[in-house]
């Protein structure tokens, strides 16, 4: 492990120490992780708050062990490295997928660490990861989309949203984005979507009929419910238009012959986080944080979380 002598043995990290509301979260002294064989320690700088633990948390599962630190993806300084990490050096600004990034330090596999792209800082670049990757992946490897094609991307104005709007303009599509708020459609407005729709108030089949008369190529659902099966009704009806939505969303949209729906997940490594940075280059893309909290007001940011409405994605400071 290179440079251990600067990292101290503890650190200050914000854990669940039940399921249960947010309140179950407090601040804890743990050791410090060291990196095994292919790792890295990060001294973090900022952690993402995911959705997804918002419903992991009040049920954390039988034979837990607690406490848990939350918080998969993070930015930070590599702090030291495990053998057998090449291209990185201590000192190092890197954004991570990994685990329990609510504290001071985290590990994280060599190949899902990367070096932060010299557009975006370093608080932004905690969302990166996970956020990043779903977005680059559904508009590339999932829809595909070429320039010229029409895309609505329902659910834009929340953290893998705001990004896939302007991964899919890079491409040359053609955007419809809603959103539930008028906050929220002005963000996607100001992002590069052509035209925006309120998914809650709106009408979104007269909105999708006037951008594309012969019905959209495909449709990225980011949120379920009515609203994205109203999204998926526009689509062309030849056979050619597919959607794309995200593992872990719920409801799930109904099935529908001759659309092809992909239910995907991001994928990490080494080669996926060099397309996202140049992607993100290519761009010059903007990462919206929808508000930011302290570490020690972890439980704060747990119920910003459970409000929704999110314009990004929330961020813990924690250097």
């Amino acid at each position: 492990m290179a440079d251990a002598s600067r990292v101290p043995d503890t650190m200050l990290a914000a854990a669940i120490d039940s399921g249960g509301s947010p309140d179950t979260m407090s601040i804890h002294r743990l050791p410090v992780p060291k990196p095994g064989a292919g790792e890295v320690l990060i001294a973090v700088h900022a952690a993402a708050v995911a959705v997804w633990e918002g419903g992991y948390r009040p049920q954390p599962g039988d034979g837990t062990s607690f406490p848990v630190v939350l918080g998969p993806d993070g930015s930070g300084t590599v702090a030291a490295l495990g053998s057998g990490v090449p291209g990185l050096k201590v000192g190092d600004k890197v954004y991570a997928r990994g685990h329990a990034f609510y504290a001071e330090y985290a590990t994280a596999r060599a190949e899902d660490v990367a070096l932060i792209p010299k557009e975006i800082g370093l608080t932004e670049a905690s969302i990166l990861a996970t956020s990043g990757l779903s977005a680059l992946q559904g508009i590339d490897d999932v829809l595909q989309m070429k320039a010229g094609q029409t895309l609505i991307i329902h659910g834009a104005a929340g953290g893998v949203g705001t990004l896939a709007i302007q991964f899919a303009k890079l491409r040359g599509a053609r955007v419809l984005a809603t959103a539930s708020t008028e906050d929220g459609l002005a963000l996607a407005h100001r992002l590069g979507a052509d035209e925006v729709v309120n998914g809650r108030t709106g009408d979104i089949a007269d909105a999708a009929k006037r951008f594309a008369p012969h019905g959209v190529d495909a449709v990225l659902g980011l949120a379920g419910g009515d609203a994205l099966e109203r999204c998926i009704d526009a689509l062309r009806s030849d056979g050619r238009g597919q959607v794309a939505y995200l593992y872990g969303m719920e409801p799930l949209p109904k099935p529908r012959l001759w659309v092809r729906m992909t239910l995907y997940s991001f994928i990490s490594g080494t080669r996926e986080l060099e397309r996202l940075n140049k992607a993100a280059a290519a761009v010059k893309l903007q990462v919206p944080i929808a508000a930011e909290y302290p570490l020690a007001e972890a439980a704060d940011a747990q119920k910003r979380l459970e409000a929704g409405h999110l314009l990004g994605k929330i961020v813990l400071r924690v250097h």
